[in-house]
């Protein structure tokens, strides 16, 4: 998982979607497991 200062790209890849999780957004992605990052 990539710690990233924005997770806009990422949100708009094909199958992602975003979660908040103790104050931490997190971008993850079923389709491709690659695509995982958090922010904060």
């Amino acid at each position: 998982m990539k710690v990233r200062n924005s997770v806009r790209a990422l949100r708009a890849k094909d199958g992602s979607f975003v979660v908040r999780r103790r104050g931490r957004i997190f971008v993850l992605n079923k389709r491709n497991r690659r695509w995982k990052a958090r922010q904060g």
